[in-house]
């Protein structure tokens, strides 16, 4: 009975927590103390429950599955909820960096704390409802509602630009999502449904894929983010709170990601072919300019945020390399970069809650008086680096060499993003903790507490146990990215014959009308 309903449940549980966060009652200490408990318990619960899933999903199928499907808008558009082997990673990842988030803001956030727990939940209920949706207009409805808690997160609780930051980020999102409300428009009038299991069945004209695909490009583009639709980013990540830069580095980057493996690729793979020089050349850029500007960089949070972009091109360059290496090693990535990422900036916000600074000229020296911290700050500064042995290395050495199958260009120009990474990252580490203690600010700094600790340590296991052990992750999802594949190849070979088709047609009329 729980099975049936398991994905709903993972989904709105959250909301119900911050249903019930609304209606705490008492003096304002009494109400943030209550509302960060129950924020931690409702993420930690949705956490277990999605495991929970994750053990009775069956990885030998590529079926999507714990399916849930009734009326919502009329006949056609239906509450249609679903996951596979790509899915339901991304579910677990977001259920997994929620109570770091909420663990994260425990005393960094002192006003306005309700408002600010119910912001999350709202916010960790449309992650997920984006990667559960089978319906094209439910996931838009996810995906576009999802803008608002982020907007609210970084508009109040962010720092001093935060209100540009919020607004940039919700206009540049925005005007690409409208392209593709448009093309969902043209899909249903194409197919008659949005039932998104039936429209990747569906063979839409190879003119039409253009512009479908063009339209899906400009938003999951925007997401991502791609150069040079990037610079909300920067932006976004400098202003807002420790737990918002986690989510936004951990989660919402993905869902491009997961849109270019759950529309693009396989509904326009034609169009997906045909574009892909072009995906090439911007993750290429992505990758090499964006890894430059990181190296100059004096905020923290900003050099971690430009970090992040360059990882973003590693993953769409394996996703349209149109191989099996590239595209696991691109879900691999994200995965990877998810908890990889947002813990580095938990660790920005360690020393920020200390010191109220992320000028990396204010630090120096800290393994002096933060060993553990130190310990733990090299751990992801080298899976961010992508060492082997951790699991960014992984999904990076996959995606190159998707790279090089596709061209040897493509391949030696994005290995010399993994260069430039070590360059930034080491530049970063080596100033704020080596070298000689002389502040007088830092010399009364403390090391990690329980409650730090306690956030950090499920990541350092994630870190370091799939960087070591990644088969559980690939055995999950290799029979979807082989269906997918699959299905990719047939549709390009179906184009090809089609084609070869007309060419000799029109070959037999021309001799016909001589």
């Amino acid at each position: 009975m729980v099975d049936g309903y398991i994905l709903s449940l993972i989904t709105f549980l959250p909301l119900v927590g911050a249903g019930l966060i609304l209606v705490l009652q008492g003096d304002e200490k009494a109400v943030a103390r209550n509302a960060r408990w129950f924020a931690l318990w409702t993420t930690v619960i949705t956490f277990a429950l999605s495991f929970y899933m994750l053990l009775g999903f069956d990885p030998s199928t590529s079926s999507f599955q714990f399916v849930q499907k009734a009326d919502w808008l009329g006949s056609t558009i239906s509450y249609h909820m679903g996951v596979d082997g790509i899915s339901v990673m991304f579910v677990v990842l977001t259920t997994f960096l929620m109570p770091a988030c909420i663990l994260a803001s425990w005393t960094s956030i002192e006003k306005r704390v309700r408002e600010y727990m119910i912001a999350f939940l709202v916010l960790e209920t449309m992650m997920i409802g984006v990667f559960c949706s089978l319906d094209l207009v439910l996931f838009y409805f996810f995906f576009e509602a999802g803008l608002i808690p982020m907007f609210l997160i970084i508009g109040i609780w962010g720092g001093a630009r935060r209100i540009y930051a919020s607004f940039k980020l919700f206009l540049y999102t925005l005007l690409g999502s409208v392209l593709m409300l448009l093309a969902i428009m043209a899909m249903y009038w194409d197919a008659g449904t949005t039932d998104i299991p039936t429209l990747l069945e569906h063979s839409f004209p190879a003119g039409m894929q253009t512009w479908l695909w063009l339209a899906f490009f400009a938003s999951f583009a925007v997401k991502m983010p791609m150069w040079p639709v990037h610079t909300w980013l920067p932006d976004a990540h400098v202003e807002a709170p420790t737990a918002g830069s986690v989510i936004l580095a951990g989660i919402l980057l993905k869902m491009g990601g997961y849109g270019f493996l759950r529309f693009s690729l396989p509904m326009f793979p034609v169009a997906s072919a045909d574009f892909a020089p072009l995906v090439f050349g911007l993750s290429l850029i992505a990758i090499v300019y964006t890894s430059l500007v990181a190296l100059v960089q004096e905020d923290m949070k900003k050099l971690i945020a430009y970090s992040s972009v360059a990882h973003m091109g590693f993953v769409t360059m394996g996703i349209f390399t149109g191989t099996t290496q590239g595209i696991e090693g691109g879900i691999f990535q994200m995965l990877s970069h998810g908890w990889v990422s947002g813990a580095l900036f938990l660790c920005v916000g360690v020393i920020y809650d200390r010191m109220h600074t992320r000028d990396i000229s204010a630090y120096g020296g800290l393994v002096t008086r933060m060993p553990l911290y130190a310990v733990v700050f090299l751990i992801f500064t080298m899976a961010n680096v992508g060492l082997p042995g951790t699991s960014g290395f992984v999904g990076e050495f996959l995606t190159l060499i998707g790279g090089f199958k596709a061209s040897t260009w493509v391949g030696a120009i994005a290995a010399t993003g993994v260069i430039l990474s070590a360059a930034y990252a080491l530049f970063l580490y080596r100033r704020v903790v080596f070298g000689a203690l002389e502040k007088d600010s830092l010399k009364n700094i403390l090391d990690l507490n329980r409650r730090e600790i306690l956030t950090l340590a499920p990541l350092v296991a994630a870190t370091i146990g799939f960087g070591i052990y990644p088969a559980p992750i690939f055995h999950i999802m290799s029979v979807s990215v082989e269906h997918l594949m699959a299905n990719y190849a047939a549709a390009l070979a179906a184009h090809e014959a089609s084609g070869a088709g007309h060419a000799a047609l029109d070959a037999v009329r021309m001799l016909a009308a001589r």
